[in-house]
């Protein structure tokens, strides 16, 4: 299995993103609010994979005037329903071999709730998660506090798509801080005895290579409902291209050494191209404004080839219709 298989399972690559944005959003599509679980809840019990979470929020940052953003601080709806579909192992990264025990996995603009990587981190080899400094303390608390080492059961569940709320909270992501590590270490180890790091980013001022600053490089790159606003397509569009670029630039330098493995020219003779050992970019994000996603998908084209992952492959909620959509993306 291969990135070359991943791509052919979702079918034809989007060539023109006015027509994707018609087929998305001529379809009736059901209300989902601004989408978040609970905006007044300051945590949120659920279920993901088996595995009982309290995610903690902050509805008081959510609602402040602070500048550069405030979503990133409570869960939104989409991000349970992206976790347990990922965590399942007939999802199509996992069963084309994108996702292995030894995949680096990197999320932009993750929010506080650090779900994606809990749900999982046992699976892969590591996980990198990146969003602006205001929501690293709860990001670290929510890691923490749920890691299968340090958590204890919790009284109240749901099932793996919904979270039941307690409290109050609310709150969404941008991007910021400096590629560097976050407080409490460099971040060159993973949060308590985990594979999960933490840093902080800033989509418009940072350089994506300063997460790994002795190089390397990752399999996946993951961005879950980070677009709202037609401020931050081109920010982050440039933050994927230059996270997938830094595969490239790592190849580049192993053939350059003499480690040439050549797997590239596989997928060259069926259509779809030079793809393998590119690093897969996966977009979730839901359906809101029809202006604002071709926006983004145009912006996205000019250095990606993209494909939708079709409703056989899509996990609970995330079929058409349903409110939310999933690309994928790999470099041209």
């Amino acid at each position: 299995m291969t990135v070359e298989s991943l791509l052919r399972s979702l079918g034809d690559e989007i060539e023109d993103a006015e027509e994707e944005s018609f087929l998305l959003f001529s379809q009736p599509i059901p209300s989902q609010n601004l989408g978040f679980v609970d905006s007044s809840a300051t945590s949120i019990d659920l279920t993901i994979a088996g595995r009982d979470l309290t995610i903690h929020q902050s509805p008081t940052i959510l609602s402040s005037t602070r500048g550069g953003g405030t979503t990133g601080a409570v869960l939104w709806k989409i991000t349970p329903l992206i976790a347990a579909w990922l965590a399942s192992p007939s999802n199509p990264f996992t069963t084309h071999s994108i996702f292995t025990p030894s995949s680096t996995l990197l999320e932009l603009g993750s929010g506080i709730s650090g779900l994606i990587a809990l749900a999982l981190s046992p699976s892969i080899g590591s996980y990198t998660l990146t969003d602006q400094s205001y929501v690293l303390k709860l990001l670290r608390q929510n890691i923490t506090s749920n890691l299968p080492s340090t958590r204890t059961s919790k009284s109240t569940t749901t099932n793996n798509s919904s979270g039941k709320s307690k409290s109050k909270s609310k709150f969404k992501r941008g991007a910021t801080q400096a590629a560097a590590a976050t407080e409490g270490g460099d971040g060159g180890e993973g949060e308590g005895d985990s594979n999960i790091q933490l840093r902080t980013l800033d989509w418009e001022t940072d350089e994506v290579a300063g997460l790994l600053p002795g190089g390397g490089s990752f399999d996946a790159v993951i961005a879950c409902d980070c677009i709202y606003n037609d401020a931050l397509i081109d920010p982050l569009v440039q933050a994927c291209a230059d996270a997938c670029r830094l595969r490239e630039r790592a190849k580049q330098s192993n053939s350059s050494n003499g480690d040439d493995t050549a797997n590239s020219a596989e997928g060259a003779a069926g259509g779809i191209g030079n793809v393998e050992g590119k690093t897969v970019c996966i977009i979730a994000q839901q359906q809101r404004s029809d202006e604002v996603f071709e926006a983004w998908l145009t912006a996205f084209k000019e250095p990606f080839r993209v494909w939708r992952v079709p409703d056989e492959l899509a996990g609970e909620g995330l079929k058409g219709g349903e409110g939310f959509m999933v690309h994928v993306g790999v470099l041209k």
